[in-house]
């Protein structure tokens, strides 16, 4: 069960101020808003949840392991099995087909692709005929369910977003939004999102509030 708890959980960066985090409780295949201002430290939970950054004080656990007790060879392989991530811009080599994209970072994360899954998963996405394009040829939209694909493409228990939506229109903006939590909720994998924009609010029941 890939459930999500934090207790007193800060970080620090060095001469900023100390970030102080709401205990947390999520549990397996739920979807969570996270919100707040800028600066109000929605991408450096992320990033702790994700095992990027390590809290000052306090204690992660995922999966029922204490996430800030693990070695960096032990976070790095516990990150690749349970976390995938979306960012706000789609990170893709150009040079490469979509399909091959998608490979490459699976075995860049010390996974063999199941490539049987991949197409399962392209085809829920809607993009199975997009697979042969490169990078620049495609869409902010089609570009954003390829980050899914690749956030998913290692089997997760969680998914993080980081401001995915900011760079797509109203329509897409929605579309971006229901395939993701249906996307997560078919595979039972937990999602968070963090956003300040304000149009995601009505899509999500579970909202985390930073100030």
């Amino acid at each position: 069960m890939t459930s999500i708890k934090t207790e007193n959980l800060s970080f620090q960066y060095p001469g900023g101020k100390a970030l102080n985090f709401p205990d947390l409780q999520i549990g397996e295949n739920e979807s969570w808003l996270l919100t707040g201002n800028s600066g109000s430290g929605k991408t450096t939970l992320l990033h702790l949840i994700a095992g990027i950054l390590i809290p000052t004080n306090g204690a992660l656990t995922i999966a029922g392991k204490l996430v800030n007790a693990l070695k960096p060879t032990e976070l790095d392989a516990f990150r690749a099995q349970h976390i995938g991530m979306v960012f706000q811009k789609s990170y893709f080599i150009d040079a490469l087909s979509m399909h091959k994209n998608l490979l490459y970072f699976a075995e860049l994360s010390g996974n063999k692709a199941d490539r049987e899954f991949m197409n399962k998963l392209l085809t829920n996405l809607g993009i199975a005929q997009l697979s042969h394009k490169k990078p620049a040829t495609l869409s902010s939209g089609e570009l954003q369910r390829f980050s899914i694909a690749r956030a998913m493409i290692n089997k997760p228990g969680i998914i993080l977003a980081d401001e995915p939506t900011s760079s797509l229109d109203d329509d897409n903006c929605k579309r971006f939004t229901e395939l993701i939590i249906g996307i997560c909720n078919s595979y039972n994998v937990t999602l968070i999102v963090a956003t300040h924009d304000a149009r995601l609010k009505k899509e999500f029941v579970n909202t985390i509030q930073l100030n």
